[in-house]
């Protein structure tokens, strides 16, 4: 079940790559989540906080989770960008009940488990507090659905988060 962000709102600063400057938009002229520009990302960026820091349960987590792995910043240079994306990632990924992981991992593709074993790794290079107990738990359910293969696809891609 997809999850649509409202990108119908006040940019929150200005941005070079956009052409918008700062105005109040419709979601049709922000530019399209392919192009992973960083304007688009950094708006779902702080609209996916906002989904995290209100919500209600379970099916909230389940989709502030979705999100944030559909809006990776994979294509972008801004290592800005990227930080900001593997925070709001790692923020989702500890607040789960550990009850709920594997309900969350079994809901993604080949493609979602190869970014949510990324973000995982990624976790393990800065850890914070209590985050490698939690993310050893997310590996190890990814790691039965996804396979070594996974591991290997992640650890020999180009692509970083």
């Amino acid at each position: 079940m997809p999850v649509q962000l409202d990108l119908t709102s006040q940019h929150p600063g200005s941005c070079p790559s956009c052409r918008h400057g700062g105005r109040t938009v419709k979601s049709r002229s922000w530019p399209r989540p392919e192009s992973q520009s960083d304007c688009y990302i950094s708006r779902a960026l702080h609209l996916q906080n906002v989904f995290i820091a209100g919500r209600g349960g379970a099916g909230d987590m389940l989709r502030a989770f979705h999100a944030a792995l559909r809006n990776s910043p994979v294509n972008t240079k801004n290592q800005a960008v990227k930080e900001r994306a593997q925070s709001v990632v790692l923020k989702v990924l500890t607040n789960f009940k550990s009850s709920e992981i594997e309900q969350a991992v079994q809901s993604l593709d080949r493609n979602g488990i190869d970014l949510l074993m990324k973000y995982i790794y990624k976790g393990f290079e800065k850890p914070t507090e209590n985050s490698s107990a939690v993310l050893l738990q997310w590996h190890e359910k990814a790691l039965a659905v996804g396979g070594l293969g996974s591991i290997i696809r992640v650890l020999t891609a180009r692509k970083t988060v």
